[in-house]
Parts: C-alpha cells; structure tokens; sequence
C-alpha cells in the first residue's frame, strides 16, 4: 500500500516549519519561514497572528509545489504555547498576539492567586482546588495565558471588551483553516481553568474561571487533540494551495509534538528538547503536582495520558546570545561557537555561566534571575567561555531533571535528545556527562515537532498504531557518558547550585 502522508505545521516562535509527514515518519519537502518576535518594555513578547499565516501560507505552498500529486490526508499542526491571540467578532485578531515569553501580567496573576493564608504566595485553599483539578496553578511569572488575560482586561479593557474569544497560537492557525473555533484539552491546560482529572473528560470549572477572572463566553469549546475539528475552507485553501475540505486534527502544542516526534509516547521514555528554551519530558498514567518546582503532569495529546511538564527559558538562546558577543562577524557564529567549545576542556577551566538570561520557569520559577560568568581568570578565554554555556545550560537540565524523575517516579535513562541543540557536534557528549545519563540523538531534529504532528494525525486517522511510534523515529547516534568527566561535572554543578542560592537575593534586588 502506498504512503499516506498528513501535512505537518510547526509554529515555533521563530517562525512556521512545514512537510509531509509519510504514515511510516518520513517527512518530504521540509520549509520554513522567519517571522519577527517584538520585544517590549515592562517584559513584553508579542508576534503578529497576520504574520504567522502569512509565513505558513509561503511555506507550505513550496512544501507542495515541491511534491507534486501527494495527496494529503489530513492536515496537523502544532505551535508555540502558552500565547494569547485576542480574536474579534468578524474573526479579526485585535493586535498582536501575546506569546509565551511575556510577563506583563505577573502583577495581576498575585493579586489572583492571594488570599489571607498564603504558602508560597498562593491562597491556600485556591491553591488546593487548583492542583486537584488541573494538576497545577497559573505560574507568579505571568507567561500563562491567564497573566496574558489578565493583563488585557486590566491595562487594555477596550482590547478585552472587543474580544470574542482568547485563543492559543494553535487554535488561532486552526480557525483560520476552518472558520472553527476549539481548542485541545492539551492546548487550553495553561488557562488553569478545566477539570483535567479524567484525560478522556475535560472540560471547565466554574469556580476555577471565577479564580482566573475569565469569563467562559471568552474561550473556545473543548475537543481531544486527535479529534477532527474541521476541514480546510475555501478560502484557507486558496491561500495554502491545499484541497478545500481537507480534515484539519485538533493538534496538540509544541511541547506534546516534541515527545511524539521524539519517539517517547511510551509512559517513563524521557525526552531533551533544546530550542529556544528547552525542557524534559515524559508520559506518565496519572496527574501529579510539584507547584514549588513549577512541574506538573498535565493533559497529553496521547490519548488516557498525562505528560509531565516544564520548562528552561534560555537554552540555544543562550548560545545564540554568547556567539553574538564572540564571534558575531563569522558567517556561521554558532558553528564557531561550537570549534571554541571543543577547543577548552571539559568544565571550561571552572569558569560556571548561569543560563537565566530571561529569568526562569523550573525547577524555581523566578523572573529576576540573570544569567552570568562566574570564576573567570586571566587565563580564561573565548573557549573556556564558549563551552562554559553550553555546560551551563546542561546544569540547569540536570536540576529540572532531578525533579521530573522524582514526580514520574522513575529514571529517564537513555534520554531522547532533539530540537536545533541535538545538531551541536559536542552537546550531547555535554548532556550525556553532566546529566549522568545515555543519550540517543533524533534524526532530523529540528522536524521533531513536525514528525510529531504529522504521526498524532496518522495515529488519530488510524493508520498507525500509538505502540507504532516508537518504532517510526530513527536515531542517528548514541552518546554515552564519560566516567572520566563526571566526578568534574559533579563538582561545578554542586557549585552551580550554590550560586543560585547565594546571588536569588541580589537578583530580586536588582530587578524585582
């Protein structure tokens, strides 16, 4: 039987990625296109929702032209999450949307969550209601699409009266294929306002849109990510090049495609993805909480499942920071980067960076801490720096790591290792050595968010099975770790940790 293949749509924050997706996980004409972030003061990140179509019509016209006469089978996509996009009466997005980087409403989320007995700033009994029905609680920083709303209704209340309903990046792309108006019971779970304690029965709370001050005619109806929602309009179809009334899935977001294109959909198989930001994954049978550490199990797009969840700020952006400031005439400066790294050795000559350049989500959630070097000499070098970033951000990982194994209960081990960080010749002998743990590398890894909507629309279709996936991954290497780093590695994280412990209060001071 010939290859049925779902086109894959991937909306990340740099920009849209696009393919076939085949039902054996081969991805045929791989396209991408740049859109803008815009950084604000006061902690806003705003992109345009015009944009974002714009950049997914442009690629997945050549995605096709490319491929002629595949005839498609369904249409996925996944994207960025925890974004708000403030949709009109006529369909219309009211400005910009508000993505997943923005803090501005980390004010109103304290004023929501407090209450007169308080523990760890929240109200107690909020607090309790709140992890018993979602699995977690919006996050002090702001960046869940209930500090997003917030935000509107208290400092743009004209945006909010015009509003007729709040939408994730997703669910916005989704309506303008379709005309419909849905989320995912995956998708919605940052809103902090549904009832997630049966994954195949979600829907909202009363009493909890009540905590978040949302008003239910303000957010969309509630649909399994593999349901199908709908089927391309006439008039999304002339702007894609695709057929009109093509089945469009429900999708899932970026972080959920991450572990199903990673090969992971199996309960207690962790995933790496570093991009951007980064985090650690895994499925788990059952809903759990570690409000301090920020890491929750919450809804997956793998149906009965919850995926455990978290998130690092600043990872490949890091590395994008630091080659700006070493190398940033070379035409290739990460390339570069990565010589310099393989240049020093491990540990960086003891020189620590701390990779909190945009504040952090977990294991702390802190939005004042910063990122720095800490015990240069006059010895240190571009090298030492270099390669001390990316063991950085691997410190960071082996922090967040510990507390996700000790909420799955298990031990990820080998960790799947995908996103733009899997291609860095030396990072994951990095992550293998200082996180104690084997590492198998992904094919194609920045596609992994691609492979993994495009197998969510396969397996929903019924033409793969879940137990399939898996099997449907390819690998392209196996990193091991070195015994003889790891008492090295050992040492600066221990110090690593000390830092933070020693420089929060400064921190707060400085930019609280």
């Amino acid at each position: 039987m010939a290859n049925r293949h779902a086109l894959a749509i991937d909306l990340g924050t740099t920009g849209p990625k696009v393919a076939l997706v085949s039902d054996d996980g081969t991805l045929l004409g791989e396209e991408a296109e740049p859109v803008d972030l815009i950084l604000l003061p006061n902690g806003g990140a705003e992109q345009d929702p015009h944009a974002w179509w714009q950049a997914i019509a442009a690629a997945t016209r050549r995605c096709l032209t490319a491929n002629p006469g595949i005839e498609v089978a369904a249409i996925s996509v996944t994207s960025q999450w925890s974004g708000t996009v403030a949709v009109d009466e006529a369909g219309e997005p009211i400005g910009r949307a508000i993505i997943w980087m923005d803090t501005r409403g980390a004010r109103h989320i304290r004023q929501l969550i407090r209450g007169p007995v308080r523990f760890e700033g929240y109200d107690i009994l909020k607090a309790r209601k709140w992890i018993a029905m979602t699995g977690g609680a919006p996050t002090k920083a702001g960046k869940d699409p209930v500090g997003h709303i917030a935000y509107l209704r208290e400092e743009q209340s004209e945006t909010y009266q015009r509003t007729r309903v709040f939408l994730e990046p997703k669910d916005f792309i989704n309506f303008r294929l379709t005309g419909q108006i849905a989320a995912s019971y995956d998708s919605i779970a940052m809103h902090w306002a549904t009832d997630n304690r049966d994954p195949h029965n979600i829907d909202y709370d009363a009493e909890l849109l009540a905590y978040c001050g949302i008003e239910r005619h303000r957010l969309p109806d509630l649909l399994p990510a593999t349901a199908v929602m709908g089927t391309v309009s006439a008039a999304a179809a002339n702007s894609l090049g695709i057929a009109a009334g093509t089945p469009v899935l429900a999708g899932t977001p970026d972080v959920h495609s991450a572990a199903m294109g990673s090969g992971t959909t199996t309960d207690f198989k962790g995933s790496l993805y570093v991009g951007t930001s980064s985090w650690v994954t895994c499925h788990v049978p059952f809903k759990k909480t570690d409000l301090p550490h920020n890491i929750a199990s919450l809804p997956a797009a793998v149906p009965g499942r919850y995926l455990v969840l978290n998130e690092q700020e600043t990872a490949g952006k890091a590395l994008e920071w630091v080659a700006g400031l070493l190398c940033p005439d070379h035409p290739a400066p990460l390339d570069r980067l990565n010589e310099l790294a393989a240049a020093a050795d491990p540990g960086s000559g003891g020189v620590i960076f701390t990779p909190w350049l945009f504040g952090e989500r977990s294991p702390v959630e802190d939005a004042t801490l910063r990122g720095g070097f800490f015990n240069q000499s006059l010895e240190t070098g571009p090298a030492e720096l270099a390669r001390s970033v990316f063991e950085g951000v691997a410190y960071n990982t082996r922090w967040l790591l510990g507390h996700v194994e000790k909420l799955a209960g298990a031990r990820l081990d080998p960790i799947v290792l995908a996103g733009g960080g899997a291609r860095s010749p030396i990072w994951g002998q990095i992550f293998a050595d200082v996180l104690e743990r084997t590492i198998r590398v992904a094919a194609d890894p920045v596609m992994v968010n691609v492979r993994g909507a495009g197998l969510l629309a396969h397996a929903a279709l019924g033409h793969v099975s879940w137990d399939q996936i898996p099997s449907l991954v390819p690998m392209t290497a196996t990193v091991r770790p070195n015994r003889d780093n790891q008492h090295g590695y050992a040492r600066l994280y221990d110090a690593f940790r000390r830092i933070h412990k020693s420089s929060r209060r400064i921190y707060r001071r400085l930019n609280g």
